[in-house]
């Protein structure tokens, strides 16, 4: 089984206005949608698009909680959230000429209800596979992550984590089975500039050295480079114009723990890693099963030669 944890999800209102934002003036949009949000939860929606089951976890509260359980019910996406008192909090997404988010905080989270959602993790069993992604709302230890990644390896499950900075490195001794950086994390995870693949190969390699199973980096219009201990591919799609990218990364950590889990091929996971965030990326919302099938008819991918 996936599980997907998402610590502080959001409900993501995305609105077009009509004309470039004015501060301090009245704003008109176009459009809007609302959407379920978090990055534990987008995993979970392109997994069930991939017809793969996993259950989403997390904190939960108020009515807009009630309204991203409701929306992840609607898209076959099994639920096992803490419910805690205050709301979940809303992200809005300005589309307008260029992207601009601005983000809730999200509920402060007791040390009781940090305790619930630790006793799930008491029944993973081996083979589970666990995908810790995003921000933590308040209340929350610092090494809430470790405590989690600790629970997950002593029940011999792997885990997938996808963050950035000291939480990021900090995982690493205990064999991520993935980790996906992109190349301007990446250069701030190593307090440096990327400007070539070769330079993402140092890097990557790097990462597999500390402890990573798999590394992917996520390189925008340069594809993606997956680093395993086995060989190092470059791959691609087909250029599309860009749309959204939000849940891109994402989309790639689903693409990969999917089909993985499935097939156990690695080189097909990076396939359908690489199709599931393109896909998302000339989407306004997560990829569709029929756009990633697409997609995935255009995969270019090479092993890495020095």
């Amino acid at each position: 089984m996936i599980y997907t944890v998402t610590l502080n999800p959001s409900i993501d209102y995305v609105v077009y206005p009509d004309e470039p934002i004015q501060l301090g003036q009245l704003n008109r949009i176009s459009k809007h949608h609302k959407y379920p949000g978090g990055k534990g939860i987008n995993v979970s929606r392109i997994l069930s698009e991939l017809a793969i089951e996993s259950t989403a976890l997390g904190f939960v509260g108020g009515f807009t909680g009630d309204f991203l359980k409701q929306q992840l019910q609607d898209r076959a996406v099994s639920t096992a959230f803490v419910e805690v008192e205050e709301d979940t909090r809303i992200n809005v997404k300005i589309k307008g000429e260029s992207e601009t988010e601005i983000n809730g905080a999200g509920p402060h989270i007791t040390p009781e209800k940090q305790a619930e959602l630790v006793s799930k993790f008491r029944q993973l069993k081996q083979g589970d596979i666990v995908v810790l992604a995003g921000s933590k709302p308040s209340g929350l230890p610092g090494d809430f992550y470790q405590q989690l990644i600790r629970l997950i390896t002593e029940k011999g499950a792997s885990f997938i984590i996808d963050t950035t900075g000291d939480e990021l490195m900090q995982s690493l001794e205990h064999q991520p089975f993935l980790i996906k950086p992109n190349r301007d994390e990446l250069e701030e995870l190593y307090e440096t500039v990327i400007d070539s693949k070769e330079a993402v190969v140092q890097y990557g390699r790097d990462l597999l050295n500390k402890g990573a199973r798999h590394v992917i980096v996520s390189m925008g219009k340069d594809g993606a480079m997956l680093f395993t201990h086995e060989g190092i591919y470059h791959g691609s799609a087909k250029p599309g114009r860009l749309v959204n990218s939000v849940g891109a990364g994402d989309s790639m950590v689903a693409g990969f723990t999917g089909t993985f889990e499935q097939t156990k091929d690695i080189k097909e996971a990076f396939r359908y890693s690489l199709a599931c965030g393109s896909a998302t990326a000339f989407s306004e919302d997560l990829a569709v099963k029929e756009d990633i099938e697409k997609v995935l008819q255009t995969i270019t991918i090479k092993q890495w030669e020095e």
